[in-house]
């Protein structure tokens, strides 16, 4: 049965490829003896030339005319660029489906995937320039946006129906390099070399509703995700742009969530000084916990039940407490510089510690969501044994998969008719 259904696909395939062959050459694609080259001068016709291009049915050769422009010195075939086939011999559909299977997983994989379920044969290089050309232009595509929001040349409309709660969560992770990405730069390794560059994520979702145990529910299919290699000055600018496109400027309550690294408040405080900035509670758990073993050559068999202790001061956001029962130990020296340090991100932090607020005003208090983001949107695919990415290649295919990862939303909004630009 199995290989009567591989015939009859290839039947099938074979017989539909003659199809848009058909339809192609219904326009052989003159446009007249002239037409604009795109750089300001005019091109002319030459003759009719072939181009084989690669369809969802199987390789269709394109008989179209084919233009040359004396002053750029190049050609052109405008029937190309109506096509979608400018510059690549992959039309749209095809594009769309290499993306997907390049997204999920390695690009050798990804072209035994189209060929096995598809039948499309392309060669793991062809699957890997097409989807690193298509990840760049949708990146370049989104910051193009961003920056057209930021400064308020193109103004989102409000989202319909309006959530209640609208959330930013914000974090970083590294994603393994070439060599040659990392010269010079100081990492952790034991040889003070890095091997990694660090990606910046941020997760947008909404929340309308409370579970009954009066938990709050993240709203379903809500998800988008932004992320770049850029220093955080420029990713900030992206953040603003994309919690404007989520409708922050509408929402009753904005809320922007980290791991509390100064970098995240630097940009929350910025670009949403009115949104309410709250520490991952299991972040700060962490430290706590960092904390008493830090002192436990003091504490001894009292540990554990002073950590209980503090951890309920934590949830009732009460850090003085903390702070107190922590610094009546007499340390001097480096113990006591140390114990300042591990207090500091406590004091720093204090007013976004206010976990028992947070709770009776149905909030969440953990960043999981950005969390699960670096594992499945960026280390499911970037961070397999023995990867080791450019930043070019590794910036393209994080883009599809923020595009992904974000479909419902993204076919929501890049609707037409569902942006507007200032008059």
């Amino acid at each position: 049965m199995e290989a009567a259904e591989k015939v009859i696909r290839a039947g099938v395939l074979k017989l539909g490829c003659g199809m848009p062959g058909e339809l192609l050459a219904a326009d052989p694609g003159h446009r007249g003896p002239r037409v604009p080259c795109g750089n300001g001068h005019e091109a002319e016709f030459i003759d009719y030339r072939d181009k084989v291009i690669d369809t969802v049915p199987g390789p269709v050769t394109l008989h179209r005319a084919w233009y040359h422009c004396a002053a750029c010195k190049r050609g052109l075939a405008p029937r190309d660029a109506e096509l979608g086939v400018a510059g690549t011999s992959l039309p749209p559909g095809l594009t769309a489906m290499n993306d997907k299977a390049a997204a999920a997983g390695p690009f050798a994989g990804a072209a035994g995937l189209l060929e096995d379920l598809a039948g499309v044969r392309l060669t793991a290089r062809r699957v890997e320039r097409a989807a690193v050309a298509s990840g760049a232009a949708q990146a370049t595509a989104a910051r193009d946006r961003a920056s057209l929001i930021t400064s308020r040349k193109l103004v989102p409309l409000p989202p319909s129906p309006q959530p209640d709660k609208l959330y930013g969560v914000i974090d970083g992770t590294g994603v393994p390099m070439t060599a040659a990405e990392t010269a010079g730069r100081a990492g952790k390794g034991e040889d003070g070399r890095a091997r990694t560059r660090e990606v910046k994520l941020a997760v947008f979702f909404t929340q309308s509703k409370l579970d009954e145990n009066g938990y709050p529910v993240r709203d379903r299919d809500s998800s988008s995700y932004i992320a770049t290699f850029e220093p955080a000055s420029v990713f900030g600018d992206l953040v603003k742009a994309e919690g404007t496109r989520r409708g922050a400027d509408h929402v009753r309550q904005l809320t922007i969530i980290g791991d509390g690294a100064a970098w995240i408040w630097k940009i929350a405080t910025a670009k949403f000084p009115g949104a309410t900035q709250i520490v991952d509670l299991f972040h700060a758990r962490e430290h706590l916990h960092d904390l008493a073993r830090q002192l436990e050559f003091m504490l001894g068999d009292r540990k554990d039940e002073w950590l209980a202790a503090r951890l309920e001061d934590l949830d009732y956001g009460d850090i003085d407490g903390i702070c107190a029962a922590a610094r009546v130990f007499p340390l001097d020296g480096i113990k006591k510089d140390e114990l300042d340090t591990a207090l500091g991100y406590f004091e720093n932090n204090a007013p976004r510690m206010r976990y028992h607020w947070f709770r009776q005003c149905g909030l969440f208090a953990g960043s999981g969501v950005v969390e699960a983001g670096c594992k499945t949107v960026i280390g499911q695919r970037l961070k397999q044994a023995g990867m080791h990415w450019t930043q070019d290649g590794a910036d393209a295919i994080i883009a599809l998969r923020c595009r992904e990862a974000s479909s419902t939303w993204e076919a929501i909004c890049n609707t037409p008719h569902t942006q507007t630009r200032t008059a």
